[in-house]
């Protein structure tokens, strides 16, 4: 969609913005899966996803859309769109679910570590 009074480099600019976020969005879903960065790369996601979303209503109104259908696995992202984003909330929670899901109950403790931890503080 053209907006109204929108010059020639600005709708270059706002595409050339467009694909750089796309593309950090690629290189940061691929990099999660790699061993040993511990979705430290998931962060380019998050900031290919501002680039995309800030310039681009067609992209919005799809995440919207997203959003309503899978509110479970898109609300983490949403989270982190905000201006003041609980980023160590997010991480933590992640961090949570990552351990039930690779380590057996027996085995979890980060739970126990936060709260024999938050007892201290």
């Amino acid at each position: 969609m053209q907006r109204t009074g929108e010059r020639g480099w600005a709708r270059l600019g706002r595409g050339i913005w467009i694909a750089l976020g796309f593309v950090l969005i690629a290189v940061g879903l691929v990099g999660m899966w790699i061993p040993f960065t511990f979705h430290a790369l998931g962060a380019l996601v998050v900031i290919g996803a501002i680039l995309v979303l800030r310039n681009s209503l067609t992209w919005r109104r799809r995440f919207v859309r997203l959003h309503r259908r899978h509110p479970k696995h898109v609300h983490r992202l949403r989270m982190l769109l905000r201006r003041d984003a609980p980023i160590a909330q997010v991480l933590w929670r992640d961090l949570l679910r990552t351990e039930r899901w690779l380590v057996p109950a027996r085995w979890c403790r980060l739970g126990q570590w936060r709260r024999r931890f938050r007892g201290r503080a």
